[in-house]
């Protein structure tokens, strides 16, 4: 019967120190561990966003993986108008990127690896969300409040920045941080 590469024994690696992605995990039901990795995440020249994350996804989960486990690695960009938004600065610029998001869609593109010695996935996943209008106050207001501060595009969907989104198309928990329905299915 196929397995699902994230249920497995023993229990998978998480090689991220993010919170979001070991509470999908968790609320999932997957058992797991955490071990950050520490990498150079810089993009390469003029390297597609698509190529970055799913080369970094690799990268994090070979650099957690041990003998005899399965590790996942994970990296989430944010797009809008071709410019990649990473996490900000400084609070001026989750601003500036806050600004860029505001009254227009984005994409979120989120690369995923399963390791176990050998690369057991790579995948991509895509999400295109649409922001409101939203006024100065109210970006001054949600970077006041520390949030959007380690976030790529500077902004939680699942906190209070959800209240900017009009729409989310494609996968919830992938602008969150890990796109759990595409990885947690039975595969041969």
């Amino acid at each position: 019967m196929p397995e699902s590469l994230l249920r497995c024994q023993p229990p998978l690696i998480l090689a991220s120190a993010s919170p979001r992605r070991a509470d999908l995990l968790a609320r999932a039901g997957v058992e797991f561990e955490q071990r950050p990795v520490d990498l150079d995440e810089s993009r390469r020249g003029n390297e597609r966003v698509e190529c970055y994350v799913q080369r970094l996804a690799v990268a994090k989960a070979e650099a957690a993986w041990e003998p005899g486990r399965r590790s996942l690695g994970a990296d989430t960009a944010v797009t809008v108008r071709g410019e990649v938004l990473g996490k900000p600065r400084d609070s001026a610029d989750a601003k500036r990127m806050l600004r860029k998001l505001s009254d227009r869609p984005h994409r979120v593109l989120t690369g995923v690896a399963v390791f176990d010695g050998e690369l057991r996935l790579s995948h991509l996943s895509e999400t295109w969300v649409v922001f409101r209008g939203l006024t100065e106050e109210e970006i001054d207001e949600y970077v006041a409040s520390g949030e959007p501060l380690d976030k790529a595009g500077a902004y939680a969907i699942q906190g209070a920045a959800g209240r900017f989104a009009e729409a989310v198309i494609g996968s919830y928990d992938n602008v969150v941080g890990l796109p759990i329905d595409d990885l947690d299915r039975p595969r041969e």
